[in-house]
Parts: structure tokens; sequence; C-alpha cells
């Protein structure tokens, strides 16, 4: 067997750890931890997509007016109509106490209140959440990605420590980081790179032990804080070493074209949800996050022939303005298409007898409810494949919503994780159930 693991049996714990110098290692998912004869009909991981457009749609035309399974499709949810077996539309869920407009689209995972305050300090998001449940059993424990994403201000994804995790918005470079193996010398210099970081961690572990007894007990708890989350990057460094000697999978199609303009809004929106797609299918990684920054988007192309006569946000604020809410029902239908193709994609893919959809939750939503009014409630949330029992449109009180936390904590038990509560969760979803 190739790789940094060699197996000293035919079969090995997928809990069997790698211990040393007092640290304690979980094991990437390696073909060797199931039995020969058993690997070929081991089900496929379970998997999950969010992505999350911070300008919405309007409302008017994407809710349902009717609940149930019978329920009517909303003029948006047409598009999806040879789907609708497929998904769950929400009405009524959102993050009970996160206001502030367009400010709230870094907390639509967090659920942290106070994004307008001043020393407001977010938390982990569900993504990051998961992955450290999870533990790196792929070379990435999640991937986030963006669309014309404004890097520094803004993501879907908060370390537990409520730092920004920027989002990747260049396809080939993602492809590069997935596929394209560096020869021998470039992999030695990456592990001499991680190598180096991990020795000044070191130092800085030494420096703590060296004054931690003169210090007061609330300076010793700030200090073992701080000592607990150099561990954690300890860890990640010594994963990420064992992956750089790993060899990386055969992509399945050729790299993509590099798209930088900005106005090419939807070709990019696409390009990197394929990209996430082929992440998951390549089990580069299980989980991941794709912000489209509609804030951050110019004037953009709505069709071929078409250029919208405003940026994506001041479209936003229509003021019920005949041409802007227009061009902002053409631009929602091409999400809900996008959506739909998506769908059908992973449907059409088997894995060992099953469906790729069935395995992979896709979330699809916003942190406004009506951008025009900087509403953050009511807000427009589909939930596609994952093996539920889906179909239908459950609505909940539009004066008084369920946290959408309710249904981050469903997710995460989808994926096989032990939670009974994320941030501002009450429970989980009446009405949605396994399959």
């Amino acid at each position: 067997m190739t790789g940094p693991y060699v197996c000293r049996r035919l079969m090995v714990s997928r809990r069997e750890m790698l211990r040393g110098a007092g640290v304690a290692l979980g094991l990437p998912l390696l073909e060797c931890m199931t039995p020969a004869l058993v690997r070929a009909a081991a089900e496929p991981p379970r998997r999950m997509l969010i992505i999350a457009n911070n300008l919405g749609v309007l409302p008017k035309y994407f809710f349902p007016s009717t609940a149930g399974r019978d329920y009517e499709l909303s003029p948006y949810l047409t598009g999806l109509a040879e789907n609708r077996k497929e998904f769950t539309v929400f009405t009524g869920l959102s993050h009970p106490g996160v206001s502030g407009g367009h400010s709230t689209d870094n907390c639509f995972l967090t659920a942290a209140r106070g994004a307008f305050k001043s020393g407001f300090r977010n938390s982990i998001s569900l993504d990051q959440f998961a992955a450290e449940k999870l533990g790196q059993v792929t070379r990435f424990s999640s991937l986030n990605l963006g669309v014309n994403v404004d890097k520094g201000n803004r993501s879907l994804s908060f370390t537990r420590d409520g730092v920004l995790l920027p989002a990747e918005d260049s396809a080939p470079r993602l492809y590069e980081r997935m596929f394209v193996q560096g020869d021998k010398e470039a992999v030695a210099r990456q592990i001499h790179r991680l190598e180096g970081r991990g020795s000044i961690l070191d130092t800085l572990m030494d420096e703590t032990r060296r004054f931690s007894s003169k210090l007061t007990s609330e300076d010793k708890a700030r200090l073992d804080q701080y000592v607990t989350s150099v561990r954690e990057v300890e860890e990640r460094l010594r994963i990420a070493r064992a992956w750089e000697t790993r060899p990386k999978p055969q992509p399945a199609q050729p790299a993509p074209p590099e798209l930088t303009d900005r106005k090419l809004f939807f070709e990019k929106f696409d390009l990197m949800i394929e990209m996430a797609e082929l992440a998951m299918e390549s089990d580069s990684t299980r989980i991941v996050t794709l912000m489209v920054d509609a804030f951050f988007t110019p004037v953009f192309q709505l069709t071929a022939q078409q250029t919208s006569t405003d940026g994506y946000h001041g479209l936003s604020h229509h003021g019920q303005a005949e041409s802007k809410v227009s061009q902002l029902q053409a631009v929602d239908r091409r999400q809900m298409a996008l959506l739909n193709k998506l769908i059908g994609r992973l449907a059409a893919k088997r894995e060992n007898g099953t469906r790729m959809l069935d395995r992979t939750m896709v979330l699809y939503g916003s942190n406004m409810g009506d951008a025009n009014i900087h509403d953050n409630t009511n807000l427009p949330i589909i939930l596609a494949g994952g093996g539920f029992q889906h179909g239908q449109h459950l609505m909940f009180k539009r004066d008084n919503n369920l946290p959408l936390c309710n249904l981050f904590v469903v997710m995460l038990q989808r994926m096989g994780i032990e939670a009974s509560a994320f941030a501002s969760s009450s429970g989980t979803v009446p009405g949605l159930e396994f399959a």
C-alpha cells in the first residue's frame, strides 16, 4: 500500500489512532479500513453542499401559498417542477435575534447575534462544526467557495474562534489544489514549509510553559484556551503533512477556465457549482459551502443579449420599480434553473447502486428574507437530496419563525454526527423525516 500509513493487518479500525509526542491523530479513510470482500459494497459517504446568495430572492414569487405535499408550486419553484419530489421548501425559518440587513450574510451559518454592534465576534459556522466532528477523513475537511466574493469581509465559513475563512473563487486554482500532483521536489518543499510552521508552534509552546506559573488564574484560563488552539493547529499540520505524500485523485474532466470578470455572474455561479460537485464526487471533501456575493456584484450579464441596468445590490432595492423587479425575476429564475440542473445531475449519478443525490444534502438559501427592506426573517430555504422524505412545503409561523438552526441540527444528524443542538436551535424540524 502506498501513502504515509502502513497497515499492520488486513482490517484496520477507522477509530485507530496514531499516537506520538502526546498527540492523538485520527487516520484518514484508508482502503484497508474495510475488509476486501465488502469494499465494493461499502456505502458512499454522506455529504452536504450549502449555497447562499446574500441578497436572496423576491419573496412574493418564491414562497408557495399552500403547505403540505400537494402544495401549488410558486412561480419560481415551477423552474424545479421536474424535481419537486427531490426537495423540501420551507416558510417561516430564520435566526432569532440576527438582524442588521446585509451584514448578516456572515452569520448565515453561525446564527451569531449582533452583526452590526461594536465589538461583534462571530462564532463557528455549521460547516466547520461538522468538519470538526467528522475529522479529516478526506484531503480537505471542507471547502469554502465563492462567486464574486469580497474576500476580506464576507464568507460563510468561520472558525471556532469566529475567524473568517476566505472563500476560494478561482476554479483553476481549486482544480490544481484537488488534482495536480507536484513532483517530488515540490512535495518536499511543501512538507518543509509545513514542518517550519510546526517548529514555530513548538517554540511558542515552550515559551508559554516557561512563564505560565507566574500568571493569575484568569490569565492561565486565557493561556489554556490559546494552548488548545495551538494544539489544534499542530494536529492539522500533521494531517496536512500526511496528505501531501498521498497521490491525488485523477480528475474526471479537464481543468476549468479562469473567469475573472464579475459581470459574468451566472457563468461563474454555474462553474463553481460544478467545481463543488467535482470535489464531492472525487471525495476530495464531503462538506462544501458556496457564497454567492450578489452584494459585491456590479452591473452584470442577465442574458447573452441583455445587461442589467444596475448592480445586483441596486436592483435588490427595487422600491417596486417595474424595470428592476422584472430584472430580478429573470435573475431569480436563472438561479432556480442552476439549482434544478444540479439536482438533476446528482440524481443521475450512481454510487454503488445509490444515487449521489440521496447521499448529498443541497441547501439553498439566504440571510435576507427581503433585501428591498433589509428584512432578515422568513428566509428562502430549500433542502434537496440527502435521503429525506421530500416533495413538500413545510410552513411555520411568519411572525414567530422556527430557528433555522433546527434544520442545521437535522443536517448534522444526517451526516452521522451526534448533535442535539447547534447555535440558536430549539430542537429539530417537525415534518422533515429521513427516507
